[in-house]
């Protein structure tokens, strides 16, 4: 049950009848209408980071994925409860099975060349939860109901370890204290990885001859060297990866809850004992819908520092893009699928994200000066609408959603300098409902300025319009040396024409991934 002060207010927006949010569902293999315990009311959950270093874009992938969510819930008028985590301790190097070993990410983090710029491991986690943020704000996601961290939640790890143990499900050795996975029947029904797979494939991780079985893991690990530790009835330690988000889940939103949101690399271990160990503090259903979002491809290969090819969403803004183009990009591909990010996909998100500043700005000068006249759009930008939401409706069709927007946009340029007041005032409502939605128009709230921030030259727009009117001229008096001169001169600047059925359009040139 939600506790009073995590409450939220009811919706204000509009109901939209018997429309509903259909998503794939890992467990069930399917896509399917996401059910809510209780009507107009999404009770979301969606892992965010572990912040030992800068979140990535493929990081930022996954958490567009959730906000997508989250404004398509509201759209349709659904109120949203959004939990998103900060995984501050106990997530291990070797994650890639149930019990994992290996060092603290957060203290291999402290000892690296980076590291070097912290006092502690506290400090260095502050420094990148807030650099997180800072990040968040740039690619315009809407902030969760609480963002909970594992370190400021102790007692409920604790305790729920203690109840697990006597629930005769978890049991104490010299070295932590382990989930007995025998003990739960259904251990395996979300990733497929069955206990009787699990005895013969999974290698023992973990130096503990007073261990069961090998699939078993740890909910607390005695370990009295950690950087950051705690004193339990176990003696000083530190908690489990994966009990944080169980008890973090269940203390906000409820002991069931309707979606689980994060990476496909996620499945299996992490939601897998998240499952076992809720269904058994609870004994029910811990979640109903899981939602996961697949890998992100730069340039067609997996990230990765080794391949030169890992990027930040600070890495991009440095060399010059803008943050809407780059949630634009990530967000182009429909989240059941690998996406594959690359200059040009880059480039071309940036341009379409200036038509929609222009036609945000077509419109706001139309609302100051325009006249009385015909709403010349009709119902046109209505339906525009309709269709996109109805594609992020479907699964999160972002490809359709963005070509119907896009049209819109397209739509208002083309009336550009004959828009009444009533018809920007439907363009208005129309590019609003859009920014709602899928969050490309513009910022929602004002971006962070941070001392790390580049400084950009000054741009002269009215010189680089009246520039592109004498490239027109000089093309249509058929003068194409001079034109192709002029387009040289702004490229040297950093400034790249580009001609669209609107019109040329112009777009500060951004630095290649290579």
């Amino acid at each position: 049950m939600l506790s009073k002060e995590y409450k939220t207010a009811p919706s204000k927006l509009p109901r939209m009848g018997d429309k509903t949010l259909r998503l794939y569902d890992t467990m069930s293999r399917q896509v399917k209408p996401v059910k809510l315990l209780e009507p107009g009311h999404l009770r979301f959950y969606s892992c965010g980071p572990t912040v030992y270093s800068y979140a990535h874009i493929g990081n930022f992938r996954t958490f567009l994925t959730a906000d997508l969510i989250v404004r398509t819930a509201e759209a349709i008028g659904w109120r949203v409860s959004y939990v998103s985590n900060i995984t501050d301790v106990g997530h291990l190097t070797e994650d890639d099975v149930a019990d994992a070993a290996g060092e603290d990410k957060m203290e291999r983090a402290l000892r690296s060349k980076e590291g070097e710029n912290f006092h502690n491991v506290w400090e260095l986690a502050e420094y990148y939860e807030s650099a997180l943020q800072e990040d968040w704000q740039r690619l315009n996601l809407r902030e969760p109901m609480v963002r909970p961290k594992a370190t400021q939640h102790m007692r409920e790890q604790i305790l729920a370890t203690e109840e697990l143990i006597g629930k005769k499900s978890a049991y104490e050795t010299p070295t932590g204290v382990y989930f007995d996975v025998e003990s739960f029947p259904g251990y395996g029904k979300l990733s497929g990885n069955t206990q009787e797979g699990l005895k013969s494939s999974v290698r023992d991780v973990v130096a503990d001859d007073n261990k069961r079985r090998q699939a078993d893991f740890a909910l607390w690990k005695k370990d009295e060297k950690h950087l950051m530790q705690w004193f339990s009835p176990y003696g000083w330690g530190f908690p489990g990866w994966h009990l944080e988000c169980s008890v973090m889940a269940m203390k906000y939103l409820g002991e069931t809850i309707d979606l689980h949101g994060g990476g496909e690399d996620l499945i299996f271990p992490h939601h897998e004992c998240e499952i076992a160990q809720s269904e058994t503090l609870s004994g029910k259903p811990f979640c109903d819908h899981w939602v996961h979002t697949r890998f992100l491809l730069v340039n067609g290969e997996k990230m990765s520092k080794r391949a030169g090819n890992f990027y930040t969403v600070r890495d991009l803004v440095g060399r010059g893009a803008d943050p809407l183009a780059i949630r634009y990009a990530l967000i182009s591909g429909v989240y059941t699928k690998n996406l594959n990010f690359t200059d040009q996909s880059l480039s071309d998100a940036t341009s379409n994200v200036e038509r929609f500043r222009r036609a945000d700005a077509v419109v706001d000068a139309a609302l100051d000066s325009a006249g009385e006249g015909p709403d010349v759009f009709g119902s046109t930008l209505e339906d525009l609408y309709e269709e996109a939401l109805e594609a992020m409706l479907n699964d999160l069709n972002t490809s359709v959603a963005l070509a119907k927007a896009l049209e819109g946009a397209r739509t208002i340029l083309r009336e550009e300098g004959t828009i009444s007041k009533a018809a920007a005032q439907s363009a208005k409502s129309f590019l609003d409902r859009v920014n709602a939605l899928l969050g490309i128009v513009r910022h929602d709230v004002a971006l962070p300025v941070t001392e790390a921030a580049p400084a950009k030259p000054a741009i002269d727009g009215a010189r680089i319009q009246a520039r592109i009117e004498e490239r027109a001229a000089a093309k249509k008096a058929k003068d194409f040396a001079l034109a192709d001169a002029i387009r040289r001169e702004l490229d040297a600047a950093g400034i790249e024409l580009r001609d669209t059925p609107e019109g040329t359009v112009w777009v500060v040139k951004t630095a290649s991934l290579s």
